[in-house]
C-alpha cells in the first residue's frame, strides 16, 4: 500500500480493470496518498507530502476523499482517516529515515522503489549529490503520477529514472537497461509490497534483489505476521476502510502462508532487523498504538543490510 501493487490480480472492488490507479490493488495507493495529504497537514506531522492531495483529487474514485483531519467529522476517532492514516504518516517518516541514513552509511547513489505508485520521495527529500532514483511499476500507474506532477511543474531532487514494467515480468533485466548498475551499493524500497504479492513472487523478489546486491547495499520491506488474517476481519481499520471507501483490504491481501524473507535473507549473508511500527510510534511519541482486535498487530518493518566483507 505504500505506493502500488503490481503483478497481482485482486477481487474485484467495483472499479477493477481502469488502466492506473482506478482499479483493483491500485486505489489502495490514493488511499495512501491521502493519508500523507492528511499526515501534511497536522500540526505535529512526521512526514509532507505536499504532491499527494493533488493525485487525491486527480482520480475520480478519490475526489472526495478527505486530505485534511479537520475535514473528517468524527477526526482522529474515524479509524481509517485517524488512526489508520496516522499509521501511513508514520511509515513514510521510518522509511524516509532509513533510505537517507542508509545511503549516507553506504555511500549508495542509486535507489530502487519497487511498486513506486505514487511516492513521491524522488521530488521530496533532500538526497546525496549524483544519486539516481529508480521507480519501478506499470506504465498506467507511472502515467497517471506523470500527468499530476508535470501539471504542478514538479522538479526531483535526485536523477529520476521511471522503469514501466509490471513485476511479472522481467523488471530486473528492465533496471539494468535503465541504467542501473548490480556493481555498485544500492539502497532498496518495498513499501506496502509483499502481502499482496503471490508467496512464490515474494521469494522470488527478495531473490532479485539480494542477486542485484552488491556488498553495502540495504533493503526496507513491510511484512504481516498473521496465520490468519481473516481473524482480523472485524477490526476498525478493516472495517472501515471497506464501508468509507470501498476497499476490502482483506479480499486483495494473498492469503497464502507467507514465506520468512527476513529469514531468508539471514541465509545469505544479510543482517536483519525487525521492528513493530508501535516502537516507532514511542519512538516518535506519535502514532498509532496497540489496541483490541487490531488489524496493525501482525505488521512488522524489516531493514536489512548486506554486510561489507
Amino acid at each position: 500500500m505504500g505506493g502500488h501493487v503490481v503483478g497481482t490480480t485482486p477481487a474485484n472492488n467495483g472499479t477493477e480493470g481502469v488502466e492506473g490507479v482506478e482499479g483493483g490493488v491500485g486505489v489502495t495507493a490514493l488511499m495512501v496518498a491521502a493519508a500523507r495529504a492528511i499526515e501534511t497537514h497536522r500540526h505535529d506531522f512526521l512526514a509532507r507530502d505536499v504532491y499527494a492531495e493533488h493525485f487525491v483529487r486527480a482520480a475520480p474514485a478519490s475526489a472526495g476523499w478527505p486530505v485534511r483531519i479537520q475535514q473528517v467529522p468524527d477526526g482522529d476517532a474515524n479509524p481509517l482517516w485517524g488512526r489508520f492514516a496516522r499509521y501511513f504518516g508514520l511509515r513514510t517518516r521510518v522509511l524516509d529515515d532509513f533510505l537517507l541514513q542508509s545511503m549516507h552509511t553506504a555511500g549508495a547513489h542509486q535507489v530502487v522503489l519497487l511498486g513506486a505508485g505514487l511516492d513521491t520521495r524522488a521530488f521530496r527529500l533532500d538526497w546525496p549529490r549524483g544519486c539516481v532514483v529508480f521507480e519501478i511499476d506499470r506504465a498506467g500507474v507511472l502515467d497517471f503520477k506523470h500527468k499530476v506532477l508535470d501539471g504542478l511543474s514538479a522538479d526531483p531532487k535526485a536523477a529520476r529514472v521511471p522503469v514501466p514494467i509490471d513485476l511479472r515480468d522481467d523488471w530486473a533485466g528492465a533496471l539494468v537497461e535503465s541504467g542501473f548498475d548490480s556493481a555498485a551499493p544500492s539502497v532498496w524500497l518495498a513499501e506496502g509490497l509483499l502481502f499482496y504479492l503471490p508467496a512464490a513472487a515474494e521469494t522470488n523478489l527478495i531473490d532479485t534483489v539480494d542477486r542485484l546486491s552488491t556488498q553495502g547495499s540495504a533493503l526496507a520491506f513491510e511484512v504481516k505476521l498473521e496465520k490468519d488474517l481473516m481473524e482480523y476481519r472485524n477490526s476498525p481499520i478493516y472495517t472501515s476502510t471497506a464501508d468509507q471507501i470501498g476497499i476490502d483490504l482483506l479480499r486483495l491481501f494473498d492469503g497464502e502462508p507467507r514465506p520468512d524473507s527476513a529469514g531468508d535473507l539471514l541465509d545469505k549473508g544479510w543482517s536483519t532487523s525487525m521492528h513493530t511500527p508501535f516502537d516507532f510510534s514511542r519512538r516518535h511519541g506519535r502514532g498509532p498504538l496497540p489496541e483490541d482486535n487490531d488489524a496493525l498487530e501482525g505488521n512488522r518493518w524489516v531493514f536489512a543490510k548486506k554486510p561489507r566483507s
